[in-house]
């Protein structure tokens, strides 16, 4: 998969973006899915307090991420100014299935700067990645 950042950014060119970042995601594409991202990406869970900066920790994050999840999208909606998009998102992990929202920021050349996750529910996060994580 490709994305093409040399486009304007319009409410189509948005939800487009979602829509790759989610594909990528959900295929293990990790190259494809980093194309996705600015280099100065910030990601954050406020359920867990949990915040990543830079393109290449959140790849790593995805990459290393326990489970054999799936993802559908449920929704996309996007500002018609270009700069932001929102994705309601319904995740799947073996017979469990959760739903979530999820808030995008764009550069001019339309790839994602900040992703915040929300969760049905707070919790505390696994073992094992605090060398990715700042909490707050």
């Amino acid at each position: 998969m490709t994305y093409d950042t040399n486009r304007i950014i319009t409410t189509t060119g948005l939800r487009t973006a979602v829509e790759m970042y989610w594909a990528t995601a959900d295929a293990r594409d990790w190259d494809a899915f980093a194309a996705t991202l600015a280099d100065e990406v910030v990601y954050e869970l406020p359920q867990t307090r949990e915040r990543i900066h830079g393109k290449d920790r959140y790849v790593r994050f995805n990459r290393e991420y326990p489970g054999d999840w799936h993802v559908r999208i449920e929704r996309i909606v996007a500002d018609a100014e270009g700069r932001q998009a929102a994705a309601r998102t319904e995740f799947a992990v073996g017979p469990e299935e959760m739903h979530a929202i999820h808030f995008f920021t764009f550069d001019d050349r339309g790839l994602i700067t900040g992703v915040t996750d929300f969760w049905p529910e707070r919790y505390e996060p696994p073992a094992g990645r605090e060398h990715l994580v700042v909490r707050y």
